[in-house]
C-alpha cells in the first residue's frame, strides 16, 4: 500500500517552495515597504565610472548620479489627497533633476550642441517648476507660459 503518490509528493514540494518564495518575498518587503531597492543593485546608476579607463569622467558621472537620488527620493511623496498639489510635488523635483543633470552637462561637457542643448533646458524646466509651483498657489495658470518641452527640440 502506498502513502502517497509521486503527483502527491511533487505537488506539495510545490507548494512549499512557493510559500516560502512569497514568504521571504514578504520579509524584504516588510523591512522597507517604502521601497525595493535591497531587491536590486545597490551600485550606482553610473556604475561603468568604476572602469579605469572613464577615470576622467568620475565628477560628471558622481554629480549626476547625486543629482538623480535627489530627484528620485524628492519625488517620493506622501499624498495629501490634492492631486494637482501631488502633481506639483513630484514634477518639480523631476525637472529640477533635469536643471542639475543639464548643469552637470554645461560643467564638463564639451559638444557645443548639447551645451546649447543643456542651458535651454536649464532655462525651460526652471521656467516651468515657477508655473507649477504659482499655479498651485494660486498664482499664474498653466496656459500663460509655454512648456518646457517646446524649448528642448534639437536642431541638426
Amino acid at each position: 500500500m502506498v502513502l502517497f503518490s509521486r503527483s502527491f509528493i511533487r505537488k506539495r514540494i510545490i507548494s512549499l517552495a512557493t510559500t516560502a518564495s512569497v514568504a521571504a518575498t514578504s520579509f524584504a518587503f516588510a523591512e522597507d515597504p517604502a521601497t525595493a531597492d535591497h531587491l536590486r543593485s545597490k551600485k550606482p546608476i553610473q556604475y561603468v565610472a568604476d572602469w579605469s579607463n572613464h577615470s576622467e569622467e568620475q565628477p560628471f558621472l558622481s554629480e549626476n548620479d547625486a543629482s538623480m537620488r535627489k530627484m528620485m527620493a524628492d519625488m517620493t511623496i506622501k499624498p495629501t489627497g490634492d492631486v494637482d498639489r501631488d502633481f506639483v510635488a513630484m514634477m518639480v523635483p523631476h525637472h529640477q533633476g533635469a536643471v542639475d543633470m543639464a548643469k552637470a552637462e554645461l560643467k564638463y561637457g564639451h559638444n557645443a550642441q548639447l551645451r546649447q542643448l543643456a542651458q535651454e533646458i536649464v532655462a525651460a524646466q526652471q521656467k516651468e517648476i515657477t508655473v507649477m509651483r504659482n499655479a498651485v498657489s494660486g498664482g499664474q495658470s498653466f496656459g500663460t507660459q509655454s512648456t518646457a518641452h517646446d524649448g528642448m527640440k534639437m536642431s541638426r
